[in-house]
């Protein structure tokens, strides 16, 4: 009996170890099964990452071709910050010089914009012509060295009788402005001449380039533009009113910086036969050629996109 404990000892110790050797190798066939789980996954997230990284790289580097009026070519890259048009293109549908647009979310209607250029106008005609609402400009700073500041000579008569035969009526003043300074001092001529009359429409921002001419804005950079384009419409603005833009496809992308104007709606002009715009607009000057009954000779005509109201 003595003999026999030293070997039924070592018989139980073999059977512990053999399970516990056992179980250690399940514990351990589990763990690397867990682990290979995780890495999948981990490799699995870092290609999704991977593919979130590079549609977002190509949201940031989406380029946008375009024309300008003598149809050279453009190429730049689109601003993302900027808001983007909600409109369907393939929706504007043109009929001779009318154009008209119609979704589940906006509406339009036609109307002019007319400077003394136009001479008499029979605002009537214009109105029963199916025309609604007109920019008229109510001054100008002349773009030699001088930049004399300057009433339209025929305002007064033409708010006046658009506005009688039923328009709705905003205004626009053509820049030459190089600085926030002679900015401001065109808002203030603005609003000295607004004095006594209501408006329907924004007063509208209008700075363009001379091309047929040397112009005290030839050396104005784009930065100085924006600048310009704040000053003007926040003095409109803290006056009541409601402040525009007036710009083209150029404009958007060399000279204002539209993510620091975001406060400000847009008329845009474009004589494409879509706006090529991919940022956002309140009206589109889309023909500088249009004939309008009650009008001499050729006028711009515009489209005005009206969001209906809510249900």
């Amino acid at each position: 009996m003595k003999r026999a404990f030293p070997v039924m000892a070592v018989l139980f110790c073999c059977m512990i170890f053999c399970m516990t050797g056992c179980g250690s190798s399940e514990k351990s066939d589990s763990g690397a099964k867990e682990e290979k789980t995780v890495k999948k996954q981990e490799q699995q997230n870092e290609k999704e990452e991977e593919k979130e990284s590079e549609k977002e790289s190509e949201k940031e580097s989406e380029i946008l071709q375009f024309v300008d009026v003598y149809g050279q070519q453009y190429s730049v890259e689109i601003n993302q910050n900027i808001a983007k048009k909600q409109y369907n293109d393939t929706l504007f549908i043109h009929d001779g010089d009318r154009l008209t647009y119609a979704d589940e979310k906006y509406t339009s209607r036609l109307g002019i914009d007319v400077s003394y250029h136009q001479g008499e106008i029979d605002w009537k005609k214009v109105k029963a012509a199916g025309y609604d609402f007109a920019f008229i400009r109510i001054g100008y700073r002349g773009y030699a060295e001088a930049g004399t500041v300057n009433a339209d000579i025929r305002f007064d008569e033409y708010i006046q009788q658009a506005q009688n035969a039923g328009l709705d009526v905003g205004v626009y003043f053509f820049s030459q402005a190089v600085n926030e300074e002679e900015a401001r001092e065109e808002a203030k001529f603005v609003l000295d001449h607004l004095s006594g009359y209501n408006l329907q429409l924004p007063v509208v921002f209008d700075p363009e380039s001379i091309l047929d001419d040397d112009a005290r804005t030839d050396h104005v950079s784009g930065e100085q533009f924006t600048k310009n384009t704040e000053a003007f419409c926040s003095a409109i603005e803290a006056a009541g009113y409601d402040a525009m833009i007036y710009s083209n496809m150029l404009w958007e992308a060399y000279e204002l910086d539209l993510e620091k104007l975001s406060a400000y709606p847009v008329w845009y002009a474009d004589y494409e036969l879509k706006p090529q715009t991919p940022y956002h607009f309140e009206v589109w000057q889309y023909t500088n050629q249009g004939s309008v009954d009650g009008i001499n000779g050729r006028t711009d005509i515009n489209i005005q996109l009206i969001e209906k109201p809510s249900k």
